[in-house]
């Protein structure tokens, strides 16, 4: 009966909130104001609050433009986590576009969606990311390009970090910055979340999303850790190969670290 409640409660907020702000986001967005930037934070927030992810930071957000965030991935909830902490735009892959209720939010958000199977399709792609890079907009790159269970971190595509090449032509000093971040669940109920729960904090791609989404409604009260490692100078100079193994090692560094309770609260 509680946990029927709590569904029924998440699901009214959901509706609430997003209608509420619906019209805004929309006008935001048709006249070009910075305020369709700031807006998905602050929904992302309430809806981490309302679901019960508890949001914990632990280094900063880089000042450097452009900005890159090159990020592990475990579930859709990390899209409201670091919604939550950051004015930020998600890539995606083109399949999210045409999801119930995720495909609408992640259009809402502005998200850049990539087909990875059309290579013709790249370069203009890739043209878009940068664009929004040279702006002032910071992105997110899921770069292991799908989901891991949330305990470790899939390697890293290179491929992936073309978009901050594309951007140096325009980029001020012909400079692009890469920031780690590793996303870590931590704990449920305040307690140290252990093999049983972490169905809940992961959703690898064969397991349907109705479900899993009805099971993480149903418990709440999940603990979240952000890790922000420190940023990396990307030029012309810069071999993208070895970037993209940096910015694995640092991240799964940063999520070994959460997972093991070894971050000062």
């Amino acid at each position: 009966m509680i946990a029927t409640l709590r569904i029924g409660f998440v699901l009214l907020a959901f509706v609430l909130l997003t209608l509420s702000l619906l019209p805004v986001q929309l006008m935001a967005i048709g006249l070009g104001l910075s305020l369709m930037r700031r807006l998905p934070r602050w929904w992302h927030r309430v809806m981490c609050r309302v679901m019960g992810l508890k949001v914990s930071t632990h280094g900063a957000l880089a000042a450097e433009r452009p900005l890159l965030l090159v990020s592990n991935h475990a579930s859709w909830k990390d899209i409201l986590v670091l919604g939550s902490v950051a004015d930020v735009v998600f890539i995606a892959k083109s399949e999210v576009r045409d999801w119930p209720v995720f495909g609408w939010l992640a259009r809402l958000q502005r998200s850049v969606f990539i087909e990875r199977a059309e290579r013709r399709k790249t370069g203009a792609q890739i043209s878009d990311v940068s664009s929004r890079l040279v702006a002032g907009e910071i992105v997110v790159l899921f770069a292991e390009g799908t989901t891991s269970d949330g305990n470790r971190v899939l390697p890293f595509k290179s491929s992936l970090f073309g978009a901050a090449s594309a951007a140096l032509a325009h980029a001020p000093g012909g400079m692009v910055y890469i920031q780690p971040v590793s996303i870590a669940y931590v704990g449920i109920h305040g307690v140290a979340m252990g093999r049983y729960h972490r169905p809940l904090a992961a959703w690898p791609g064969d397991v349907a999303l109705g479900p899993h989404l009805l099971g993480v409604l149903r418990q709440g009260a999940m603990e979240v850790d952000v890790v922000f490692g420190d940023p990396v100078a990307f030029d012309a100079s810069t071999d993208r190969k070895t970037t993209a193994r940096l910015m694995e090692a640092r991240v799964r560094a940063g999520l070994a670290a959460a997972l093991r309770g070894r971050i000062t609260r």
